[in-house]
């Protein structure tokens, strides 16, 4: 069994992030961005700026990082693959996407058809981004 190549977690993980920002922009601007702009002017927030895009993507390839970790980590039990790369997505979609989704639903932080939106999205989004990023994770040679 080989130790995690951390070098191809950070590359896998860049890719699953850009994918994972990728389909975020898809979602909260192109497909629901009139939805939540009405959102953020009931709320008395202003538009988006240019720091909280920057920290956005920041967000989304820390994501894809510890995606790519996630999925690094189980290689040994599940196997290399696509089906341990889908798991290592949904494993992180339970944890960063339903329970946060969920949990900000139960608050009333934001309309829980939006967050409903973002909950089924990323049941597609973040395997997608396992797969990339799992296409450029290989294990280190020395074993």
């Amino acid at each position: 069994m080989g130790n995690i190549n951390i070098t191809r977690v950070l590359l896998g993980g860049l890719l699953a992030g850009l994918v994972i920002c990728f389909g975020e922009f898809i979602l909260g601007w192109v497909i629901l961005g009139g939805q939540w702009a009405e959102v953020m002017a009931e709320a008395g927030m202003g538009e988006i700026g240019g720091g909280q895009e920057a920290a956005f993507l920041i967000v989304a390839i820390l994501y894809g990082i510890a995606l790519i970790w996630i999925y690094a980590a189980i290689r040994p039990r599940f196997g290399p693959g696509p089906k341990t790369a889908v798991v290592a997505g949904l494993t992180l979609w339970v944890v960063a996407w339903l329970l946060v989704c969920a949990y900000v639903m139960v608050i009333g932080v934001f309309p829980a058809g939006l967050l409903i939106a973002a909950i089924v999205w990323g049941l597609f989004e973040l395997p997608i981004a396992a797969l990339a990023g799992a296409w450029l994770y290989q294990e280190s040679d020395a074993a």
